[in-house]
């Protein structure tokens, strides 16, 4: 005959999983997970679609961009263009080749060097122009040119070693190149050292002013905000068990 101890008791269901988490503790990790891939995916594909990366080919740039510095260049139509840009362009008369220089007229614009002054002028008002590396004169010899409608004066930050709208002079389009020409507006540089590239206030009272930065903060931040909450909810379940297996210890 067999007795039945009155102090047995049945298992009372557990409000916790196997594994050491609650339910709701998955759910909840699981979905923080998922709002992290979507923002992460989409900020690549935003990032795909609104930029294109491009490696600078020489020093002509220097000292805002480095020879062989990683750039984001937006894609954007040459009419959005602006002056104090830095764009990257490529145009037959020009090699052809993908190529990086700033903006410093438009359309009807008239560029001299140099002014009394010593500065570059732009429709007979001096620029100031803040990229260049202290000491340098805006230019090594002396030009003007008139910037035909349509069209756009570029010169690099590095006058003394360029290769840019004042070696293309006696060019029907008196060095400038047609907006079409333009493939993106640099926004970033993504390596050596990130960045965004900021818009030279020197140009800002001008007719027109300057342009705006595109999405390239946003995208980046939903890229890492995206890369924060994939790593918080993956590690939710191992700090979950962990825990649990300390209070069964106590």
């Amino acid at each position: 005959m067999s007795v039945t101890s009155s102090t047995s008791r049945t298992p009372r269901p557990s409000a916790r999983t196997k594994d050491g988490h609650g339910r709701l503790g998955r759910v909840l990790s699981g979905l923080v997970v998922a709002v992290g891939c979507v923002l992460f995916l989409g900020g690549f594909v935003a990032g795909a679609v609104f930029y294109q990366p491009y490696t600078v080919p020489s020093d002509s740039m220097t000292p805002t961009l480095a020879v062989g510095s990683k750039v984001l260049a937006e894609r954007v139509d040459g009419a959005e263009v602006k002056r104090g840009d830095v764009v990257v362009f490529q145009d037959p008369l020009w090699g052809n080749v993908p190529m990086v220089k700033r903006v410093l007229g438009v359309g009807g614009d008239t560029i001299a060097c140099c002014g009394a002054d010593g500065r570059l002028t732009l429709n007979g008002k001096a620029v100031e122009e803040t990229y260049l590396a202290d000491g340098k004169a805006p230019s090594g010899e002396r030009f003007t040119a008139t910037v035909p409608e349509g069209s756009l004066f570029l010169l690099g930050d590095e006058r003394h070693n360029s290769m840019d709208s004042r070696a293309h002079l006696q060019d029907s389009a008196h060095g400038s190149i047609p907006r079409s020409s333009v493939l993106g507006r640099v926004d970033a540089v993504a390596w050596p050292a990130p960045g965004l590239l900021a818009r030279p206030a020197g140009f800002a009272a001008l007719p027109g002013g300057i342009s705006t930065p595109g999405p390239v903060v946003p995208l980046f931040t939903a890229i890492v905000a995206g890369c924060v909450l994939i790593l918080a909810g993956a590690a939710h379940g191992p700090v979950a068990r962990r825990l649990g297996r300390g209070r069964r210890t106590a």
